[in-house]
C-alpha cells in the first residue's frame, strides 16, 4: 500500500487562519456558530488544525465530526509527487479524467463526494421539512476534495471541478436557488481568500 502523507499546516497557513478567524467566525458573521448544525472535518493534520484555529477563540467548539469521508483525493502511487514529476511518468495524465493509480479512481472519488453531499442534503432536508437541526453544515477539507464537492453539488460532472480554483483559507458557500432543495447552487467562492 502506498504511503499517505499527513502534511502539517504551514506557519503561513496558520497565520492566514488566525488573521481571519475573528472576522469570519462569530455572531452574525459569515460562519455563525449558532447556525452550525455540524462541521465535517478531515482527520488530516492540516484540516484538523484549521478547524481548531478557526474556532479556537470561541467559548466552545461547534459540534464536529472527524471523518475520512472528507479527506483529500487518495493519490495512490502519485502521493507526494509534484504535478511535474507525475507528468514525467505519464505525460497525458489528468486527475480529473484518470484518477490515481493505486489510489482513488474518478468513480471512487465521485461516489465518496456524492455520499457526503447526500448526508449534507439530509441535514438540510431535516431542517427545512422537519424543523430539526440548525441551518448550516460546514466542511473543513482540502483542495481537490473541495473542487469535486463544488462540481458535484451543482450536478456537474466531476471533471468540471478543474475549473474551480479554491484558495487556501477561503470560504465557499453552497446553497440552493429559490430556497428549493432541488436547485443546488454555488453562492460564493473564495470569500476572504488571501491572494498574493
Amino acid at each position: 500500500m502506498p504511503r499517505r502523507s499527513d502534511i502539517p499546516l504551514t506557519a503561513r497557513g496558520e497565520k492566514q487562519i488566525l488573521d481571519k478567524a475573528q472576522s469570519i467566525v462569530g455572531d452574525e458573521l459569515i460562519i455563525d456558530p449558532k447556525n452550525l448544525c455540524t462541521v465535517f472535518v478531515s482527520p488530516r493534520e492540516r484540516a484538523h488544525k484549521t478547524f481548531y484555529l478557526l474556532f479556537g477563540h470561541l467559548p466552545e467548539l461547534p459540534h464536529h465530526i472527524l471523518t475520512e469521508e472528507v479527506r483529500e483525493w487518495d493519490y495512490g502511487e502519485y502521493e507526494g509527487l509534484l504535478s511535474s514529476e507525475i507528468k514525467q511518468k505519464n505525460p497525458k495524465w489528468k486527475i480529473w479524467d484518470d484518477g490515481c493509480p493505486g489510489g482513488e479512481s474518478v468513480a471512487e472519488m465521485q461516489a465518496r463526494v456524492d455520499t457526503v453531499i447526500a448526508n449534507v442534503r439530509e441535514y438540510h432536508r431535516q431542517y427545512k421539512e422537519e424543523g430539526l437541526n440548525t441551518r448550516d453544515v460546514m466542511i473543513v477539507a482540502h483542495g481537490h476534495f473541495s473542487r469535486v464537492l463544488i462540481s458535484r453539488w451543482i450536478n456537474f460532472p466531476l471533471c468540471l471541478g478543474t475549473h474551480f480554483n479554491v484558495e487556501p483559507a477561503s470560504v465557499t458557500v453552497l446553497s440552493y436557488n429559490h430556497n428549493n432543495l432541488a436547485e443546488p447552487a454555488l453562492n460564493a467562492l473564495n470569500l476572504y481568500a488571501t491572494v498574493l
